[in-house]
């Protein structure tokens, strides 16, 4: 009974896995996106920043791509533009609070227009908990665990302060002390890829 529950799993494993190649086979627009996501990384994490060139150039192809191929009957180019923008919308404030780059928005932003609206909203929350056991174990690693959890309280106070009294907060840069920068590219992209690969095999 057991390895005939063995065999099932494995076939099912092989199912999934079969699925997968095929989607990435016959799908350019998550060929496209994976190739992306892993040039802003590797790009991100030696240098630092995320180019416009490739952001501009893939929301391009991804608006463009919806135009001509719709992700569903119904869901086509104004579904890629408001991905597109809920992408932006939901980084943008750690951006005004300088706690995330320009470059890491606009890579958000291009990853909606490929996305669509609901899985955008996904990537992003599988990006954020990529990006948190990141700094987790990069804190943990420099010994900067502590100035960390300051930081992260002070940030959350200036966003307490602008959402209860509608004013934009200041920067927090002279109310935290750096702990290093993590390229948070390599975040979005693994959080992106892996939330699109467990929603192919059907674990989300």
């Amino acid at each position: 009974m057991q390895t005939e529950s063995g065999i099932f799993a494995a076939l099912a494993s092989l199912s999934a896995g079969m699925d997968l190649l095929v989607m990435l086979g016959t799908d350019p627009r998550k060929v496209v996106l994976f190739s992306l996501l892993l040039c802003a990384g590797v790009i991100d994490y030696h240098t630092q920043k995320i180019p416009n060139w490739l952001t501009l150039s893939g929301t391009s192809f991804a608006l463009i791509y919806a135009a001509f191929v719709p992700f569903t009957p119904i869901h086509g180019f104004l579904w890629a533009c408001g991905g597109l923008a809920v992408g932006f919308i939901l980084l943008v404030p750690l951006y005004v609070l300088r706690v995330m780059g320009a470059g890491d928005v606009k890579l958000m932003a291009m990853i909606g227009a490929f996305l669509g609206v609901s899985d955008t909203f996904n990537a992003v929350i599988a990006s954020f908990i990529v990006g948190g056991v990141a700094a987790l174990f990069f804190a943990v690693y420099h010994r900067v665990f502590g100035r960390m959890i300051s930081n992260v309280k002070a940030v959350t106070e200036l966003m307490l302060i602008s959402a209860a009294t509608g004013v934009k907060a200041g920067s927090p840069t002279q109310a935290v002390q750096s702990v290093g920068k993590l390229p948070y590219g390599v975040s979005i992209g693994i959080g992106t890829i892996g939330y699109v690969i467990a929603t192919q095999l059907g674990i989300v």
